[in-house]
């Protein structure tokens, strides 16, 4: 599921931005988003594509467009370059977008081992569907340690934040044992 979260990336990005560029690059993001409620994917494109070294969101959301190929040639390994680009500057929605396509093997083979430390720290960021994906490896064992409690802990994150597939996952996990209890004290003939 992709989701082009263009309104709250931005204000992530802006903190980038240098201060005397700060409302032309606002007023030129929002341009380009008005062209992409409006359907004008092709502008849309073009308009974040001349801010995209400045601003993130606007970086990624080139990078989405190129992933999705909408108002541009699709071209999953320059989506995955972009967004890895946007990923490694801390921008936690590129974050789970790359461990997202790296674990789909979009721009070639699945790679859960390079996918797990972007849905980690997407997961620890609060990202929803990163959690959700983070908890499937570590119920399967896949490329981090099987760890159920890992798991459920990550299930109920995304459940919380609206992702409804975790609640399944969460039934299909086997219940949590319950604590072992102290063997009982045993007193000798002395009070000891």
């Amino acid at each position: 599921m992709i989701v082009l979260c263009v309104c709250a990336a931005f204000a992530t990005a802006c903190a980038s931005a240098p201060e005397d560029n700060g409302a032309a690059l606002k007023q030129t993001f929002d341009k380009g988003l008005k062209y992409y409620d409006d359907g004008q994917y092709g502008d849309a494109y073009k308009t974040w594509k001349s801010i995209d070294e400045l601003d993130l969101a606007a970086m990624r959301n080139v990078a989405i467009m190129l992933r999705e190929g909408k108002g541009v040639t699709k071209d999953p390994k320059a989506a995955e370059a972009m967004m890895q680009r946007a990923a490694e500057a801390g921008l936690f929605t590129a974050q789970a977008d790359l461990g997202d396509m790296l674990l789909r093997g979009e721009a070639g083979p699945p790679d859960p081992s390079a996918a797990a430390p972007w849905l980690m720290l997407a997961a620890q960021a609060g990202h929803p569907m990163a959690q959700y994906e983070l908890g499937q490896l570590y119920e399967q064992g896949i490329a981090v340690k099987k760890d159920l409690e890992i798991a459920r802990k990550l299930y109920k994150a995304a459940l919380a934040g609206g992702i409804t597939d975790a609640a399944a996952r969460l039934k299909a996990l086997p219940p949590q044992p319950l604590p072992m209890e102290p063997p009982p004290l045993r007193l000798n003939g002395n009070g000891s």
